[in-house]
């Protein structure tokens, strides 16, 4: 019998890469997916009563990646009750289920994580639940996971320097940021714009002074056609009122779309707490953030050709096939990446 792999995802890009990683695996192993799930007792009550909506728990996030995995005829296996697993792949590690602990595991890195604030350390430094930082700050703090796969040498010196050990880490990219270059070829019908990618920052428990980050950006516009590309799990009505409210009346507004495509075809990006800054900057796009932009280089997610899930789905193969300890596999391992074309990436 084919040995099984359970991909534990969470968003939609979370869904996206895991589906390409599997893709590498399918023929081999028998692979099953999902959703993001906790053992705790407090954190299921909390999705009953529907609190916990806006995370990638419940809700919306639950929602869409249960559709994404049907649209492929994905196997689904919500809190892996069908089957036992001989390895997990996890899209966070902020809340480690009792199966991941048990069984052979790797994390990957789904794009940018939260900004680490005064609540972070604190949790950390008190031992507390790590979702208790409110956000992802902590995602890929835990340590538990044998093995974490990293957009890039910044992040993995990040990882370790919130308590991952850098053995574990390998840089490996990741899917869906570590080609930007192929979004230029796109039909998307607007050019030239300044692009406001917001993020889900009330949403998720925090606070924000929507208007005054709209005026700001209306200023740094100056003159120039706006476009604004909202986060997903954002409150859509109160959003666009918002902008309507202090935006040129020919602002555009979209909620769905291929974000990628819209950057590649913008003359600057202005973000707030998002992953696609990344995009703007690997395509040499004007950006600006809450973060600090030299921090955000340093940290922006290897461009190899879209060779990530290659890589990621090399590690799973060769762990999978690894009949000793877990920890002498990890300490005695040599990653190779998988070869590119260097010069095809060139801007």
């Amino acid at each position: 019998m084919k040995k099984k792999i359970l991909f534990i995802v969470g968003s939609v890009n979370q869904t996206s890469q895991m589906h390409q990683i599997s893709a590498q695996l399918a023929d081999e192993y028998d692979c099953w997916f999902s959703q993001f799930y906790a053992d705790a007792k407090l954190i299921n009550w909390g999705i009953r009563q529907g609190w916990l909506d806006h995370t990638i728990l419940a809700g919306k996030f639950r929602t869409d990646a249960e559709t994404y995995l049907r649209s492929f005829n994905l196997n689904i296996d919500y809190q892996a009750k069908q089957n036992r697993y001989d390895l997990i792949v996890v899209c966070s590690d902020l809340v480690v289920p009792g199966a991941v602990k048990a069984t052979k595991s790797i994390w990957v890195q789904e794009g940018m994580v939260d900004e680490v604030t005064w609540l972070t350390r604190a949790v950390k430094a008190l031992g507390l639940p790590r979702y208790f930082s409110v956000g992802t700050s902590l995602n890929g703090a835990s340590n538990l996971c044998n093995i974490y796969c990293a957009a890039s040498e910044g992040y993995k010196s990040f990882f370790t320097g919130m308590g991952t050990e850098a053995s574990k880490i390998f840089v490996t990219g990741i899917p869906n940021f570590d080609n930007v270059r192929q979004y230029m070829a796109n039909d998307f019908p607007h050019h030239d714009y300044v692009m406001v990618a917001t993020s889900d920052i009330r949403e998720t428990f925090r606070s924000e002074d929507r208007l005054g980050f709209i005026r700001k950006a209306v200023s740094m516009a100056n003159g120039r056609q706006l476009l604004f590309k909202l986060h997903p799990n954002e409150a859509w009505e109160r959003a666009e009122a918002e902008i309507r409210q202090i935006a040129p009346p020919d602002a555009l507004i979209f909620q769905q779309g291929n974000t990628n495509e819209m950057i590649a075809n913008c003359a600057e990006l202005i973000t707030q707490y998002s992953t696609v800054v990344y995009v703007g900057m690997a395509l040499l796009k004007p950006v600006s953030s809450y973060f600090d932009i030299d921090e955000l280089r340093r940290l922006t997610p290897i461009q190899n050709g879209g060779t990530s899930a290659q890589n990621i789905a090399r590690i799973c193969r060769d762990f999978l096939r690894d009949t000793g300890p877990d920890e002498h596999f990890v300490k005695s391992y040599q990653y190779e990446a998988v070869a590119y074309d260097r010069q095809r990436l060139s801007l």
